[in-house]
């Protein structure tokens, strides 16, 4: 009696979770306010969340190891992508994290950039150094130049000269990967920098002077930038050797502005005819704890560490449910794809748990960095500045 009961129990529980997930998977997003800032498009679902693993990861479909049809491997959290556009199809490498807190790399793609995204049948397999990463995240894909896929991310090992006892304290370091397939990755040697601990570090799509150009950004912990933080730049000769040289801050942190604790770069820049795109993450204290917002700058065609464009304030804060996570209050991107005919696709996590996407184009980001008013960094100039557009708008009343 127990082996029909059961029996019939795991046919009923399979039915209904393919049923369940192939509803998510398959679910139309919609854009939400039609009206919006006339910057981007956010849509009303995210677009990768736990759910969205695939069941064969969760669950062992083995009648006889899993007679009630357990969830033996849990999914926690889905964020923190990277993206790019790979053979027609809009992929994301998104960081996914288990309820054992490690987090590792698996590709998921969609027909359109906006809903539908389907994980690929198994997780990236990252080679391993002598020294094993303990846990891994958000990677940073760039089709270069040089004809590889990079995929350059933060691994985290524990500090080995922490005191005894100290089971927190940890060394961040950027891991680097390429490959021709997003299948089969080559393992590069980590990065080897003299600033300090390292995180968001991003590969320059272009070669400059010959070199590999590599956004940084240094930090004297794992935790606190202490003297470090900000977009940074240097230079490396080879990729199978990766020191990087010349390395300078090109964007700090500064008082009493959305990045006044850190901040650091997104995904790689986006080319266009006025300069190069930036989108980063800045990073303020709060009494309620930290606050994660993104924001953008340009910078010049022919010298990419001149900064020439830096709107004021954030250019995505978090909104409603994007509010709520494991972490709260956090938005981070570190992937966008820009399409043939100017469209580009801004992946963004929320409170490190789930992936979204807004849309917009290259257009009304050239405009939205180029001619919206710069940080005068007091409240008078804030002031000013709106004076100075109501003014305008009365002269063509």
């Amino acid at each position: 009696m127990t082996t029909i009961y059961t029996s019939k129990l795991f046919a009923d529980r399979t039915e209904s979770l393919k049923k369940e997930h192939k509803t998510l998977l398959t679910l139309k997003n919609e854009p939400l306010d039609i009206t919006g800032n006339g910057v981007y498009q956010r849509y009303k679902n995210p677009v990768v969340t736990a759910n969205h693993a695939p069941l064969t990861w969760r669950f062992d479909f083995n009648e006889r190891s899993n007679p009630f049809l357990q969830e033996r491997i849990g999914i926690n959290a889905t964020f923190n992508a990277g993206a790019m556009k790979w053979n027609g199809k809009y992929i994301m490498a998104v960081r996914v994290e288990g309820i054992d807190r490690k987090s590792f790399f698996a590709i998921a793609e969609s027909p359109n950039g906006i809903d539908n995204f389907k994980f690929w049948e198994k997780p990236c397999v990252i080679p391993q150094t002598e020294e094993p990463d303990t846990n891994v995240y958000d990677m940073r894909l760039t089709q270069h130049e040089d004809g590889w896929i990079y995929g350059i991310f933060c691994t985290e090992r524990k500090d080995a000269k922490a005191p005894k006892g100290d089971t927190s304290s940890a060394i961040a370091n950027a891991g680097i990967v390429r490959s021709k397939d997003l299948v089969t990755w080559e393992r590069l040697p980590d990065l080897i920098s003299n600033t300090g601990q390292q995180r968001n570090v991003v590969i320059h799509p272009e070669f400059v002077n010959g070199k590999y150009a590599l956004y940084t950004r240094p930090q004297d912990g794992f935790i606190d930038v202490g003297s470090g933080g900000g977009v940074g730049l240097g230079y490396i000769d080879d990729m199978t050797n990766p020191i990087v040289q010349d390395e300078h801050i090109i964007f700090g942190k500064k008082y009493h502005t959305i990045y006044e604790l850190k901040n650091g770069l997104g995904p790689a820049p986006i080319k266009t005819k006025k300069g190069w795109l930036h989108l980063a993450h800045g990073v303020r204290n709060t009494a309620a704890g930290l606050r994660y917002t993104l924001y953008m700058f340009m910078t010049d065609l022919d010298d990419i560490s001149k900064v020439t464009h830096v709107p004021a304030g954030h250019f995505m804060g978090p909104e409603g449910i994007e509010r709520v996570g494991d972490v709260s209050n956090v938005l981070f991107s570190n992937g966008w794809i820009h399409d043939e005919d100017g469209t580009v696709f801004i992946y963004y996590a929320s409170s490190d748990t789930r992936m979204h996407v807004a849309v917009s184009s290259v257009a009304q980001l050239v405009d939205y960095v180029m001619n919206t008013p710069e940080d005068t960094f007091i409240s008078a100039g804030s002031v000013d500045a709106i004076i100075k557009q109501v003014e305008k708008n009365k002269a063509i009343q």
